[in-house]
């Protein structure tokens, strides 16, 4: 039995809605028909995808791999249709927080320029891949290392680590600080895409740290006050803020950018972005 992009479609719908009842509503379709396509992939496959209980639906881990190249297939599936139409082809870069920073301006420009027949889109995608686990893009900007199992990636720069305070905060009037400056404080962090880790420290004077999951809960955690953060170089220049003052942080490691592509499906233009990419930082 051959996989068809139906099947896809309604496995992507569980996951995405959570039960067999919603994806019937998302697709339009009638629930036996979700399951009916269910099953028919779990056959087509020969692995069992979905876990489900009276309360939830979960993929198993044979499923998390299937919906990962399904939403990637579905993706390239529509491009290929908006391409078709529109007689251009496409370019869709994920990442997390800050895109390029001070290069993001310039990075579009020059690719336009060179490519004119590829549309860039680069799209805000907060997990630890910038969208490329979750298929929404074909190229991700990380600043950690990928799952090298799952993803290929190379260098393009590297930025300074700085510290945001409040603006009326004791340390926002200093040029720069020091990573024991910032002990005993409360560092408001994203664990799923952020480089702040405890690890910058050593054991015994760690900061706290408080988790949140978007920038401008960040910031906006940060202007009150009563927390601060440590982030790349081009945080402050995506997201200048008023209240908030970002100082280099000189005794910590530089934050390693990288770009990212799925190892088993590399993107022909993997190698034409990341020559732009470095070009863009060694000019820094």
């Amino acid at each position: 039995m051959d996989v068809e992009l139906r099947h896809l479609r309604c496995l992507v719908a569980i996951v995405e809605e959570g039960t067999f009842t919603d994806a019937a509503l998302a697709l339009g379709v009638s629930q036996a028909a979700v399951s009916r396509n269910l099953a028919s992939l779990e056959r087509a496959l020969g692995v069992r995808l979905l876990r489900r209980t009276s309360r939830e639906v979960t993929p198993t881990a044979a499923g998390t791999r299937v919906v990962a190249h399904a939403r990637r297939v579905l993706a390239e599936v529509d491009d290929l249709v908006h391409e078709a139409a529109s007689g251009r082809a496409g370019l869709r870069i994920g990442y997390a927080w800050s895109a390029l920073g001070r290069h993001t301006l310039a990075f579009q420009r020059r690719w336009a320029e060179a490519h004119p027949a590829t549309d860039l889109h680069l799209i805000r995608h907060n997990t630890g891949t910038g969208g490329l686990a979750e298929g929404a893009c074909e190229l991700a900007v990380v600043r950690r290392p990928p799952d090298e199992r799952r993803f290929d990636s190379a260098i393009v720069g590297l930025e300074r680590r700085l510290a945001a305070v409040a603006a009326d905060d004791p340390l926002a009037g200093r040029d720069a600080v020091r990573l024991a400056d910032l002990t005993g404080r409360t560092l408001v962090v994203d664990r799923r895409t952020g480089t702040t880790t405890p690890e910058l420290w050593p054991p015994g004077a760690r900061p706290a740290f408080e988790e949140t999951y978007d920038v401008d809960d960040w910031l906006t955690a940060i202007a009150g006050g009563r927390r601060i953060g440590v982030t790349a170089e081009s945080t402050a220049h995506q997201y200048p803020r008023p209240g908030v003052t970002y100082l280099p942080v000189l005794d910590a490691e530089p934050v390693v950018v990288r770009l990212a592509w799925w190892r088993d499906d590399p993107h022909p233009a993997a190698q034409q972005v990341v020559e732009l990419l470095t070009a863009l930082y060694r000019a820094e």
